[in-house]
Parts: structure tokens; C-alpha cells; sequence
């Protein structure tokens, strides 16, 4: 009987409705969380999408402050990852290629030369499995699926699953997990666009933003990191203290062009693997006007800030820069640098990682 409550009362919590259908056929669905102080977190099966995220500002207005579209066929067509579950490997894989136990790991290339958030047809393109829950005072739902042997190239029949959870103190924490059968890369994160004046208001350039980051990983021309892990110091890359997003956005330097902007891999301070999984600072972003501010926690250890350079209303129906992504990841190409922390998951082994979404208001 109290098995049957339980699940009666997280359904209660975590109300669910069709969002749309494939063209194949087959439902998607979305789940809703709240809380008690006005927040509300929408995600959908498709992709394990995070579509909309309500915040209230400095007066008590309620906005949107994801990038997201409000029906299923602009995701199927427009979206450039808005919100979605990348994997299995965030980021690039320099020529989609990588030694591994001996072998030659080939997978699909999907820009350019390289293997970016997964391939083809990543962990974005596919419908997971929602299960709602409640836990200590939140509102969550689990979405799990499993990638066969051979998807997009990787080896291993991986189990994946992430949460999503909303807390009565204003944190979106996601949870990943996944196992495999056969040694494979992982390298899940969420790529949620944020925009703290809200969805549709304008760009993010005025954004104030810290980094708790002292180093970054420079890339050569087609965004593969060059292996080496230089300081920001001196640099347009110098988050430390607070500063406007836009103040060095273009500014004249060589990682600056290559990346259109910021597109960067910043290396999060204090990441030390023998001490385990530990939330540790990653960055902060107030948006002046509203007052609005996002803190972001992590286990990871590293952030890719991404300013939105290469969006276009004409094709997503966002300009450019009107969003930013703080994908809480492991570096990029890593299977090709031994020197990086490595992003290998072994049969046996369990892939964990946390990253906290934290919102709150600046007076």
C-alpha cells in the first residue's frame, strides 16, 4: 500500500501530457516540475529535453530563462541541442577518431571532419524512458536509455540515465549514471541555452559572469584542443572576477576568432580525481536588469562556456548570442590526450557526475 501511494504521489507532482508525435510514429512526452516558490522546470522524453525553465525576477515576474520552442517538429528541425541530454560524448572527437585498447575507434563525422555532442544521431535524437519521483521535498523525473553496441560508432552497449530535480531551495540538480559492457567513452551534459532576462528578451552581452577557472584548454582552427592547458590571465578568456559577458567577445585574439566568440573549454579550479565526485564552484552569471542570478555547481572537471555566437533567428528563431550554455563536461577529445583527465568507462566500473543549477535574485 505504501508502495502504491508513493507512486500516486510523485504522478501527483510530476504531471505528464503528450507533447507531440515523431514522424515515424511514437509518442513524446513532457513532465513538469514545481516548487513552491513560482519555478517551474518542463522536460520532455525526446532527447531528455529540458524545454522551459520558469524564474520569477526582482518584482516577482515569471519568465522562460531556457532557450526552447514550444512544440515537437521546431525541435525535430530547428534546434541546434537547445536544452537536450549530448552524449555519448559531449563536445568534439578530432576526426571522430581514437585508439582504444589497441584498436581503431571510428565513429561518425558530423561536423566536418569531427565528432561533435554524439554524432548523427545522439543521445539528443532519441526517445528516452521518463519516470517520475519525489524525494526529500522534490520533484524529479529519471529518463533512461539504452545505446546499443555500434550506435553513431561506439563500442559497448551502454545503460544511461539522468535526472532531473527540482528543490524546495531553487536547484536543478542533475544526476547522470551510466554502465557498459564493453570499455567505451562517456561524456554526458545538459545543453540548456540560458538567457536570465528571460526567453525572447534581448541578448546575453550585458550578462555578468564569473568563472571559477584559472586555465582553459586552447584549440586549434577546427575547435580541437591542442593538448595544451594554458592560464587566462592577460587574456579575454580572465572570468575570475565578474565581467560582462560582451565586454571581450570580439576582441583581437586568436582563440577568440577560431571560436566566433567564446566557445571555449575552461578547466573548473581544485579538480583533483583521486578525491572522487565533489561539487566544487563553476560559474555565475547576474543579469543586471532583472536581477536574476544562476550558480552552477559541478563534479565535472571543466565547463564549456558557449555565448550563442553561431545562432540565427532566421533558422532557430534566436539571434545570435541571445543564450549561453555552461555544459558542465570532461575535456573535449579527450580519448586523444592521455594527459586529460579520461573519460574511458569500463565493464564493472559506473559513470557518475553532478552538476546543481542554482537560481536566485540579486537586489
Amino acid at each position: 500500500m505504501r508502495l502504491l501511494v508513493a507512486v500516486f504521489l510523485a504522478a501527483m507532482t510530476v504531471p505528464r501530457a503528450l507533447f507531440g508525435t515523431l514522424p515515424g510514429g511514437g509518442s513524446v512526452e513532457v513532465l513538469t516540475l514545481r516548487n513552491t516558490n513560482g519555478i517551474e522546470v518542463r522536460a520532455m522524453t525526446y532527447g531528455a529535453t529540458i524545454i522551459s525553465v520558469r524564474v520569477p525576477d526582482r518584482s516577482g515576474r515569471v519568465d522562460d530563462v531556457v532557450l526552447g520552442f514550444d512544440n515537437l517538429d521546431d525541435y525535430l528541425t530547428r534546434a541546434r541541442y537547445f536544452g537536450t541530454i549530448v552524449g555519448r560524448y559531449g563536445n568534439r572527437i578530432g576526426n571522430g577518431r581514437f585508439t582504444l585498447d589497441g584498436s581503431t575507434i571510428q565513429l561518425t563525422t558530423n561536423n566536418g571532419p569531427n565528432h561533435l555532442h554524439g554524432g548523427a544521431k545522439g543521445f539528443d535524437k532519441v526517445v528516452w524512458t521518463a519516470e517520475p519521483f519525489e524525494r526529500d521535498g522534490s520533484a524529479g523525473v529519471t529518463f533512461t536509455y539504452d545505446s546499443p553496441d555500434g550506435e553513431e560508432g561506439y563500442p559497448g552497449t551502454v545503460h544511461a540515465a539522468v535526472s532531473y530535480s527540482l528543490t524546495p531551495r531553487n536547484e536543478l540538480v542533475l544526476e547522470y549514471s551510466a554502465t557498459t559492457d564493453r570499455a567505451t567513452p562517456i561524456n554526458l551534459t545538459n545543453h540548456s541555452y540560458f538567457n536570465l532576462a528571460g526567453r525572447g528578451h534581448g541578448d546575453i552581452l550585458q550578462h555578468q559572469l564569473t568563472l571559477h577557472a584559472a586555465r582553459y584548454t586552447p584549440t586549434d582552427a577546427g575547435q580541437i584542443p591542442t593538448g595544451e592547458i594554458e592560464p587566462v590571465a592577460g587574456t579575454p578568456f580572465d572570468f575570475r572576477t565578474p565581467a560582462a559577458i560582451g565586454a571581450r567577445i570580439d576582441a583581437d585574439h586568436e582563440q577568440i576568432r577560431r571560436g566566433n566568440g567564446y566557445d571555449h573549454n575552461f578547466v573548473i579550479d581544485g579538480y583533483d580525481p583521486s578525491t572522487g565526485p565533489v561539487l566544487r564552484p563553476a560559474a555565475r552569471v547576474v543579469d543586471p536588469a532583472s536581477g536574476r542570478t544562476l550558480e552552477v555547481t559541478t563534479t565535472e572537471p571543466a565547463v564549456q562556456f558557449y555565448a550563442g555566437n553561431n545562432l540565427d533567428a532566421m533558422r532557430n528563431g534566436f539571434g545570435r548570442r541571445t543564450g549561453f550554455c555552461l555544459e558542465t563536461q570532461h575535456f573535449p577529445d579527450s580519448p586523444n590526450h592521455p594527459d586529460f583527465p579520461s573519460t574511458i568507462l569500463r565493464p564493472g566500473g559506473a559513470y557518475r557526475s553532478k552538476t546543481v543549477y542554482s537560481f536566485g535574485i540579486s537586489q
